[in-house]
């Protein structure tokens, strides 16, 4: 009982830092059910999914109300990743869960390398070219499915990916690349979470109540997010997650 009530607090932290950041808490849920609640790393993967489901519709909410969110461009890209993440779900049948979990440890650590990083701004001036060229479309299918698939193997969402490529390949402004890619990081988990659907027993009451927890998180990330600084914060967050990444590493090699 002890361990569950860590979690739900964590479960705060990881929505806390979704809404402060915009981004790179969902990371920690794996970590979190699999060495504080003790759950399979299988299971803990298709939970992940559907927690950063139900917490980014909570984001793409308050995207769409501040018109971020490209629609077209989010069908394009999201019709390519769901190919994946289906295809991500199915191969993860085959692999050991230590095998994922050492997979999601080098995500993690991708991913705060990125965020310490930061990415270079783009103005945004309203508007955007959409180059939907058959060599622009391979290109963009091709980083969709990849992308869907390590989502479904080891379940995050992959913003850390999905920003640069719609600013890089589909000349998307930065803002509305954050929120057409909550989007898709949404759409994405919850289809993975289904895959998974067929093949893990899913504990339904724990799983709400860590989506709550989580969206509670949200809320609070979200209004105190325009008065604090973002990137300082990123790049501590991004030092963090190598920690984490590191004690994951350690703890499956």
């Amino acid at each position: 009982m002890e361990n569950f009530i860590i979690g739900y607090i964590l479960a705060t932290f990881v929505g806390f830092s979704l809404g402060l950041l915009g981004g790179g808490g969902s990371i920690l849920t794996v970590p979190i059910l699999v060495y504080v609640i003790h759950l399979p790393a299988k299971t803990s993967i298709a939970l992940s999914l559907a927690i950063v489901g139900i917490s980014g519709m909570a984001g793409v909410l308050g995207h769409i109300k501040n018109k971020n969110i490209l629609f077209n461009v989010a069908g394009i890209f999201g019709f390519f990743a769901a190919i994946g993440t289906v295809a991500g779900t199915k191969i993860a049948a085959f692999i050991p869960g230590k095998i994922q979990l050492l997979l999601f440890a080098i995500t993690m650590l991708i991913a705060s390398i990125m965020m310490i990083r930061g990415r270079k701004e783009m103005t945004d001036t309203g508007g955007y070219t959409l180059d939907l060229s058959a060599k622009r479309l391979l290109l963009i299918g091709l980083q969709a499915i990849f992308v869907g698939v390590l989502t479904g193997i080891v379940g995050v969402g992959g913003g850390f990916m999905i920003v640069p490529a719609l600013v890089l390949l589909m000349n998307v402004p930065m803002k509305r690349a954050v929120g057409t890619s909550l989007l898709i990081i949404t759409a994405n988990s919850l289809i993975g979470f289904y895959s998974y659907l067929q093949t893990i027993q899913i504990p339904w009451e724990f799983l709400l109540k860590f989506s709550g927890f989580s969206i509670i998180g949200i809320i609070i990330g979200t209004a105190i997010s325009n008065k604090v600084p973002q990137k300082g914060l990123k790049k501590g967050f991004g030092y963090f997650l190598i920690v984490m990444g590191v004690f994951v590493l350690i703890k499956n090699l």
